[in-house]
């Protein structure tokens, strides 16, 4: 058994355990169960499909487990996970898959229409609906799978991030970083064996996968998977089966307290929830804390962890706003406009280094050397430290604003609406949402001599991007506001709309 097999181990330590269920279907699988499946998984795949290390495999699913059968397929084989999104449009996904340039493409029937739609997905020769993929694997003649050498810097995920050029960046998340990741996450969290979670988070997010479900299966501890998040049936999850640590954005925290059902609640098996994606505002906390349910805040990117810091719910109310401090095995540095060093209170861009860092982007060695600079990875967040060592966001300097958990980078939305024959030039800010906690305004220049509408805008982009990137708000202007480099002047922008 090689060292990345953590459901093999498992299997011989606690066969008996649960490891994942599925909500909405109520399957259940133990440590063991799930292990002999993710067995004769990489066998078919090994065998059948012939892949080897460093194959990728694209898969476009909700939550099931299928997923981690082939998660740890990856862990015993070497072979790549590239989760997508399936919130994205046709023309948004046939760049990744092209990208990627999967061995074999997994799908779920619900989504078939629209990869059809894609360009390159006719030329994908191996490809079949998910549903498929364990009876197959169980009608393979039981064989001894040959365990591959690799090492600890080879992917087990491709992640794509929406990046801040106009097309994705997928992000190499190697065996190293998975490991480093959950036990920086064990230690801070204080993971235990016998805790039960969810996860809810779609599974082309490293959310999904390394905020709780990975170290969870690294600990042999309990996930259960929902495909979709209903605050009503949350609550009465968590009470049946005695959750103890759950994961979530504000905003689903937000639709929970609002929901009739929060009062008469007791939710008191949850030792306190982890949040994440943006900041969780000062009264929505006192509401929870209030509820009995400790809230601890953290900071994490997919290219670095993604858990690197952590904020102990006894500091909550003391010091909001904050993100914590880093975890254990994690090295944090703040640079001026020069690049040098802040040393204690301050502010500046925030660096990262250590195990949990990407080795870089897949076939995309330009913005490797632009983000990984002697070692250290340039975040773009503008970060204050205090003087007792806690860091706050100040500001992103990717321009990147947060849509109901979901990252938007404007760049991509403003690389479309320029090929609109109307639209002269266009800058989009994120700007205060009460229910999504930030969406997309657009602020555009017509060319001379057209027409244009709010809603044709908002229609131009419907279909061409995910939703939660589509601008909620459109502001006609003259021109757009520069700054002395003749660059646009954003910050002016983001002065407006909040005075």
């Amino acid at each position: 058994m090689n060292q990345f097999d953590w459901l093999g181990k498992w299997a011989g330590f606690t066969p008996d355990r649960n490891a994942i269920e599925e909500f909405e279907t109520g399957r259940r699988f133990t440590y063991a169960e799930m292990n002999d499946i993710a067995e004769k998984v990489a066998f078919y795949l090994t065998t059948v499909y012939n892949l080897k290390t460093g194959d990728r495999i694209a898969v476009l699913s909700e939550n099931r487990a299928e997923l981690i059968a082939l998660f740890s397929a990856a862990q015993k084989t070497g072979i790549t996970l590239v989760p997508l999104n399936f919130r994205l449009t046709s023309d948004e996904l046939d760049y990744i898959i092209g990208n990627c340039e999967p061995s074999l493409f997994l799908f779920e029937d619900q989504f078939l229409e629209k990869l059809e739609k894609t360009k390159v997905f006719s030329t994908i020769k191996n490809k079949f609906d998910i549903d498929e993929l364990i009876p197959a694997a169980l009608t393979v003649e039981n064989g001894s799978l040959t365990v591959p050498e690799f090492d600890e810097n080879h992917p087990v995920f491709i992640l794509y991030t929406s990046g801040t050029t106009a097309f994705p960046k997928g992000a190499i998340y190697s065996h190293k970083m998975l490991f480093w990741n959950s036990i920086n996450t064990e230690m801070r969290l204080e993971i235990t064996s016998s805790d039960v979670s969810i996860d809810v988070a779609p599974p082309f997010h490293t959310g999904f996968w390394n905020v709780l479900l990975t170290p969870f299966l690294h600990h042999g501890a309990e996930t259960i998977l929902m495909r979709k998040f209903d605050a009503e049936a949350i609550m009465k999850l968590i009470e049946e089966r005695e959750i103890s640590l759950w994961w979530a954005v504000p905003t689903m925290l937000k639709m929970m307290s609002d929901s009739p059902e929060f009062v008469d609640r007791k939710l008191s098996t949850i030792r306190y929830m982890v949040v994440g994606g943006e900041a969780m505002p000062i009264p929505l906390i006192e509401v929870w804390h209030n509820k009995g349910v400790p809230i601890r805040q953290g900071y994490g990117l997919t290219e670095v962890g993604p858990n690197i810091t952590s904020l102990s719910e006894v500091d909550a109310i003391r010091k909001q706003g904050s993100i914590g401090t880093p975890n254990f095995y994690v090295e944090t540095c703040i640079v001026d406009e020069n690049g040098d060093q802040i040393v204690g209170e301050g502010e500046g861009e925030f660096l990262l280094k250590g195990s949990n860092v990407t080795p870089g982007y897949w076939k995309n060695e330009e913005a490797t050397m632009d983000t990984i600079v002697g070692g250290w990875f340039h975040t773009g967040d503008v970060v204050r430290r205090d003087s007792e060592g806690y860091y706050y966001v100040v500001d992103r300097i990717k321009n990147m604003y947060i849509s109901g958990g979901e990252n938007v980078y404007p760049a991509q939305v403003e690389y479309l609406l320029r090929k609109h024959d109307s639209i002269d030039d266009v800058v989009i800010i994120g700007v205060p949402d009460p229910k999504w906690g930030e969406s997309g305004k657009a602020f555009v220049v017509k060319k001379e001599g057209t027409s244009l509408t709010e809603q044709e805008v908002i229609d131009y982009c419907t279909g061409k991007l995910a939703k939660y990137k589509i601008p909620r708000h459109v502001e006609f202007i003259p021109e757009l506001p520069k700054n002395d480099a003749g660059k646009i002047d954003r910050k002016s922008l983001k002065k407006k709309e909040n005075e």
